[in-house]
């Protein structure tokens, strides 16, 4: 079966009305481009946009009655600790976080210290926010989630949700701007690619 049309990334650029749809055929078209600095460009966008539009976007939309009545905290949290371990894995080359989630928090952390480690460590932070909310539905430990725009990102034990996904959201542009300076052959790009190899594998996977 020929999966060269199975969409990798779909996204709304600016007010368009029209999605932009990345497929696996035109991403290997662009591994195909001569032009090294085009090539860096377009795929390190194209990145940004894919976990972009499925982690943070969502929780964007300016609206008051979404905000007061649908925007949630917890929500935008748990997307957030998805988003650090899937771009973890991007920064790393794995191809996926089986036994590496720990990890995958730690090594973001280390390079990304959105909070003062002597406050909230990369532990802490894995085991009562991370597995708290994705495995319970709540946060541990008395740790707690607010949007309170008065309040500051990390607060005692709470965090604020919606700075802490501003904050992401920097991280997640600073990835994009790292691809389009480094050179094709290192590193970052290295593991980029390999990482991308394990997300089209998965695309496209029969069982």
């Amino acid at each position: 079966m020929n999966h060269s049309g199975t969409v990798l990334a779909r996204y709304y650029e600016d007010s368009s009305d029209t999605p932009t749809e990345i497929t696996i055929e035109i991403y290997n078209n662009w591994l195909a481009e001569e032009d090294i600095d085009k090539k860096r460009k377009t795929i390190a966008e194209f990145i940004y946009h894919r976990l972009h539009s499925r982690y943070i976007k969502p929780f964007q939309h300016n609206d008051d009655n979404f905000k007061t009545q649908y925007k949630n905290g917890f929500a935008i949290m748990a997307n957030c600790c998805l988003l650090i371990e899937t771009l973890q894995s991007f920064r790393e080359g794995w191809p996926d976080t089986e036994q590496k989630s720990q990890k995958a928090f730690k090594k973001f952390f280390e390079k990304d210290p959105i909070f003062n480690v002597n406050t909230l460590s990369a532990t802490t932070f894995y085991k009562h926010i991370r597995c708290g909310i994705l495995h319970q539905g709540e946060t541990t430990g008395g740790w707690m989630i607010n949007r309170d725009p008065k309040k500051e990102l990390l607060e005692a034990k709470t965090i604020n949700a919606t700075k802490f996904a501003d904050e992401l959201d920097k991280k997640l542009n600073s990835y994009k701007e790292e691809l389009e300076k480094s050179d094709w052959d290192s590193e970052v790009w290295d593991n980029f690619r390999t990482k991308m190899r394990a997300v089209i594998k998965n695309c496209q996977s029969q069982n």
